[in-house]
């Protein structure tokens, strides 16, 4: 059965990671793939039971390591040999072992830089709307003292109904409609 539209989701709010953490694994079970959960602080079961575990941040920061230590070295090519060649002392224009110190330092601060902002795209950031924050539950409580399932309309497996018995088994204090 097709989501309703207009729908994101059913949101469940628990009172302990525990059973936030038991819900998930159990829908993660059930066949469910499109889940988020919500804590006010890192629960590093909710991780492995969501299946979190792949990340392309060092992916990005090698990237901008290796950016940066082409481009040092690229610009001080360029510097020393057409751009303002000097010979001093007789010595090649293409004098590398001088152009190591700063292409290490160019590498450290594109690596830092791409690693720093390649998270912030990567975890969608700055994202000022979220459905979820029409839920008047998360509003109370996301960010204090409650934890937070939310099982997603596009998952293959959500129906109304039926999800909302799945998430009704569990001591949930509350499920509600998520709207988009």
């Amino acid at each position: 059965m097709p989501p309703r539209e207009g729908i994101y989701g059913l949101l469940a709010e628990f009172n302990t990671p525990s059973e936030l953490v038991h819900a998930t694994e159990k829908a993660r079970e059930a066949g469910y793939r499109r889940m988020e959960c919500y804590t006010p602080y890192p629960v590093e079961e909710a991780a492995v039971a969501l299946h979190f575990h792949k990340t392309r941040v060092p992916l990005v920061c090698l990237t901008g390591g290796i950016i940066g230590l082409v481009t040092a070295f690229l610009m001080q090519t360029w510097i020393a040999v057409w751009a303002y060649p000097l010979n001093i002392a007789g010595r090649p224009l293409f004098s590398w072992p001088a152009f190591i110190i700063p292409a290490y330092e160019w590498t450290i601060l594109f690596s830092g830089l791409s690693a720093a902002f390649g998270m912030i795209m990567l975890n969608g950031m700055p994202q000022l709307y979220h459905p979820v924050f029409n839920a008047p539950n998360f509003r109370n409580g996301a960010t204090t003292d409650k934890f937070f399932l939310c099982l997603e309309a596009v998952d293959p497996k959500f129906s109304v109904t039926e999800t909302r018995t799945f998430l009704e088994q569990f001591p949930a204090i509350s499920v509600v409609e998520v709207d988009h």
